[in-house]
């Protein structure tokens, strides 16, 4: 199994005093999160994109950039790139810059993104996000592939025998689709033959492992090998300690701003209670022991083989996160490793 420390870059308050964090400290944070995932011996490292509050996030490439400057072995991802928000051409000219500048560390995660400010900012309708999302991804990767690219696209100008540099520094990039809810992300990906990654945030799991069940049969109704379908997923939460009380007692104040915010916004939250959200949420919160039995429990559901927690503390001190990051990497990962398959990244 693989493990990526992923980060959306949320405007956020300092978790002792309440005041609010300068984006500059944001951003040094999000870089330090980065280099102590690399030091901890996570796999990877992603950065969201969001253009609306309460985030932050979104250049990832610009942060991605800097991060593989200070980096030299973990990968670099994008979680997710909203490519129907984009012009393809342009996103293929920043993404193929950083896997130059990461000697070829970039892998993405697209998707279609969620929020309404978002969407108005780029004069994108609901009714056409979908198709726009397909067109960027087709584009963005015969641009990738073919040194000169004729294309008559729908949502951009046409395209004749157009050469657009540099040309990247892999000749087969990954590419994974993100996908929460969504079946038109999951087709896309089994068309391909790309590899899925689960949201599995914010409801039970059975609704993520149905959508997993239909890539699945999808992958095979385009002709693919079983065998080759790779997934991932997310975590809802994640702290870990020695004992379980330990680790609920020390993720309450980071459950209550998960309350706060549902609270502002006017929702219900789908878990009420952190006992509720320990118990039917993909959050791994308790000892190494209840982390790796609750791995192996949604792993029987999914089948997958990459893993991603939460990079930043949310909630949290920094040194309690570094903590339970560390005893997850000295406890939990070399068991998960060695009990689930590796997907053998290229």
């Amino acid at each position: 199994m693989k493990f990526l420390a992923i980060t959306l870059i949320t405007d956020g308050t300092d978790p002792a005093t309440g005041a609010p964090t300068p984006t500059r400290e944001r951003f040094r944070q999000v870089v330090s999160a980065a280099l102590q995932a690399e030091e901890l011996g996570f796999d990877g490292f992603g950065v969201g994109e969001r253009h609306e509050r309460p985030f932050l996030s979104s250049s990832p490439p610009v942060v991605l950039s800097h991060i593989a400057a200070l980096t030299r072995n973990i990968r670099l991802y994008t979680a997710v790139t909203t490519l129907s928000l984009l012009d393809p051409v342009r996103a293929y000219e920043d993404y193929a810059t950083l896997d130059h500048l990461s000697d070829g560390r970039l892998e993405l995660m697209i998707g279609k993104g969620n929020g309404i400010a978002q969407r108005e900012l780029f004069d994108v309708t609901p009714e056409d996000q979908w198709e726009r999302n397909s067109e960027g991804y087709e584009l963005f990767r015969r641009i990738w592939s073919e040194d000169k690219v004729t294309a008559d696209p729908r949502f951009r100008p046409a395209l004749t025998g157009a050469e657009v540099l540099p040309r990247p520094y892999q000749k087969t990039l990954r590419v994974w689709h993100g996908s929460a809810t969504s079946r038109e992300s999951v087709d896309l990906a089994a068309r391909y033959g790309d590899p899925l990654f689960s949201a599995n945030v914010t409801h039970p799991i059975g609704l993520y492992a149905a959508l997993i069940r239909h890539y699945r049969e999808r992958w095979e109704h385009y002709g693919h090998d079983p065998a080759r379908a790779v997934v991932g997923a997310g975590t809802a939460g994640f702290h870990t300690a020695p004992t379980s009380q330990g680790a609920v007692a020390a993720y309450r104040p980071a459950f209550a701003r998960y309350l706060a915010a549902h609270a502002a916004q006017g929702v219900d939250p789908v878990f009420a209670t952190l006992e509720d959200f320990v118990e039917r949420s993909s959050a791994l919160i308790g000892s190494p022991e209840q982390v790796i039995e609750k791995v192996h429990r949604y792993h029987e559901e999914f089948g997958h083989t990459v893993l991603h927690l939460q990079a930043e503390p949310g909630g949290l001190t920094e040194a309690r996160h570094r903590d339970s990051l560390a005893l997850f990497q000295s406890e939990i990962a070399p068991v998960l490793r060695r009990s689930i398959p590796d997907p053998a990244f290229a």
